[in-house]
């Protein structure tokens, strides 16, 4: 499975319609604390929006809705996969993808034969507050060798000027949040990132 080198993760629909138009192919919907019906119809609008601009949809945690609602991708922090069900997951055919932060749940996430790995925060995020620290440019490198051939997306304080240190290093894909949902202009921010991933593509 090869993902797109430029992984945009949104807490909307709305931010869907607005920046996956200009060229994203692979985002994912992250939204926290909402009721079943404003998640469904969250779900609903941005499976539409992708389908009808070649958009790959990844739906993060909510993995019952995304069956019903006949999603193709879910992912999963660890908390969240200590309580999924993988297998009725998998039996509705879903590509799955987790979230590590450490080696331990590396091992955890390897065990459930995810589709692909996530590793952060490569860089300090303001995004949320991570027990974590900073992991590098070098825990890339390893991450990859364990994983492969699995895709592994790099998340956390990325920008356009790090993309060369994080692929050079191994990952396959860069998530990014607060660098253009933050921005000043996210159109032109969506844009540049485009641009700079364009030779990974």
């Amino acid at each position: 499975m090869r993902l797109d080198p430029f992984y945009l993760i949104v807490d909307s629909a709305a931010w869907i319609d607005r920046l996956v138009p200009l060229g994203v192919k692979l985002v994912q919907l992250r939204i926290k604390d909402k009721d079943d019906a404003t998640l469904r119809a969250e779900i609903r609008q941005a499976r539409a929006t992708c389908a009808r601009h070649g958009c790959q949809l990844i739906v993060n945690d909510y993995w019952r809705l995304a069956i019903e609602e006949g999603c193709d991708f879910i992912h999963l922090g660890q908390e969240d996969l200590a309580t999924a069900d993988v297998r009725t997951i998998r039996r509705a055919g879903l590509k799955l993808g987790l979230s590590t932060h450490d080696h331990l749940e590396l091992e955890t996430a390897l065990f459930a034969e995810p589709d692909y790995v996530a590793l952060g925060p490569i860089y300090p995020t303001v995004l949320k507050t991570m027990k974590w620290a900073p992991q590098g440019l070098e825990c890339i490198a390893e991450w990859k060798k364990r994983v492969a051939p699995l895709p592994l997306v790099a998340i956390g304080g990325l920008n356009p000027e790090r993309l060369a240190g994080v692929f050079g290093h191994g990952a396959d894909s860069a998530a990014v949040v607060t660098d253009i949902l933050r921005n000043a202009d996210p159109e032109a921010r969506t844009r540049e990132w485009l641009e700079a991933t364009a030779p990974w593509r």
